[in-house]
C-alpha cells in the first residue's frame, strides 16, 4: 500500500484553456476516437495532461497527453484539468520510445523507407548508430531480426528533419503495426513480438527543441517521445460537466481547490515511490 500523500509531494493540478495547451507530438487519431467516447460514456476525465508552462507566453506544452488534449479540443471543452511540471526539475527525465515494426513483408517495409525523398538508409554497427544518434547525425537507426543496422540519414535544419520523421513513422504506421519499447536489444524484443521486421530507435530530444518545435506549430510523430515525471497524478476522475461548465477559470479552479482539500482531509491521496505495472489500462 502506498504511503499518505506528504505535503512537498503533491502535483499542481489547474484548470487551464484548452486553447493554450500546446502538444509537441502528432495526436494519434486512432487512439483519439476510442477516447473522445470513452469520455463521454464514462463521464470523467481519468488522467490528466501532464504540461510545462512556455516561458513568456500564457501557453503550456503537452508533455504527456496529446490524445486527451485533441479530445477535449473536439469535444468543445473550454478548459481542461492538467498538472503542471517544472521542465527544469532535474527528477523530471526526458527519454525516447523505440518503435518495434511488425506484419508485413520486410522487402515492403526497406522499400518504403527508401521511397521516402530526404531520406537515405547507411549499413552501420551499433556502437557507431548509437554514437551518432548522440549526435545527431543521424534521424533514427534500424535494427533488423538478423542483425543487420542502418543508419537512416537525413538532411537539413530541426523542421526540417521533423517534418521528414513524421514522413518514416506515418507510413509506417499505415502499412504495418508498431509498439512501443524501450530498448534496441533483439534479445529482449523477438520472444514478445511476433513477424518483427525491424526496430526503430529514436534520438533524445531535449526540452528545449520539445519548447522550440511546439510553440513554432511543429510536431514531432506521436509515441517518439517519453518523459519520466516525478510523482505523475493519476486517476483524478474528474466529471466531465465540470470541465464543460460554461464557468469562469477562476471559479473552475477554486472548485478544484476545494476538491483537493477534501481529497487530502479524506485521506485519498497516496504516493507509490515503486515502479508500479498496471494491467487494467
Amino acid at each position: 500500500m502506498g504511503a499518505l500523500h506528504p505535503v512537498e509531494r503533491m502535483p499542481v493540478l489547474r484548470f487551464v484553456p484548452v486553447e493554450d495547451l500546446i502538444p509537441h507530438e502528432q495526436a494519434d487519431q486512432m487512439r483519439t476516437e476510442p477516447l473522445i467516447q470513452r469520455l463521454q460514456s464514462e463521464g470523467v476525465l481519468k488522467n490528466p495532461p501532464v504540461v510545462a508552462p512556455i516561458p513568456d507566453e500564457p501557453r503550456y506544452v503537452v508533455l504527456d497527453g496529446a490524445n486527451r488534449v485533441e479530445a477535449a479540443r473536439r469535444l468543445g471543452l473550454p478548459h481542461l484539468v492538467v498538472q503542471v511540471v517544472d521542465y527544469e526539475d532535474p527528477r523530471l527525465l526526458v527519454d525516447a520510445w523505440t518503435h518495434v515494426i511488425s506484419g508485413g513483408s520486410p522487402e515492403g517495409f526497406f522499400a518504403t523507407v527508401r521511397g521516402i525523398e530526404g531520406i537515405t538508409l547507411e549499413p552501420s554497427e551499433r556502437l557507431h548508430a548509437r554514437a551518432e544518434l548522440a549526435r545527431r547525425q543521424a534521424l533514427a537507426y534500424l535494427v533488423c531480426p538478423r542483425g543487420d543496422i542502418y543508419l537512416v540519414r537525413a538532411e537539413g535544419d530541426l523542421y526540417r528533419r521533423t517534418a521528414l520523421l513524421n514522413l518514416l513513422v506515418d507510413i509506417y504506421k499505415s502499412r504495418f503495426r508498431f509498439y512501443r519499447t524501450t530498448t534496441d536489444q533483439l534479445e529482449q524484443i523477438l520472444p514478445y513480438y511476433e513477424q518483427v521486421i525491424a526496430v526503430v530507435v529514436f534520438p533524445r530530444y531535449e526540452p528545449a527543441e520539445i519548447i522550440e518545435l511546439a510553440r513554432n506549430g511543429a510536431r514531432l510523430p506521436a509515441g517518439i517521445t517519453r518523459h519520466i515525471i516525478p510523482y505523475r497524478a493519476l486517476r483524478i476522475n474528474i466529471p466531465l460537466e465540470i470541465l464543460a461548465a460554461p464557468l469562469p477559470l477562476e471559479e473552475k479552479n477554486a472548485w478544484l481547490t476545494e476538491w483537493f482539500r477534501r481529497k487530502l482531509a479524506a485521506r485519498e491521496i497516496r504516493v507509490y515511490e515503486e515502479s508500479v505495472v498496471i494491467f487494467d489500462e
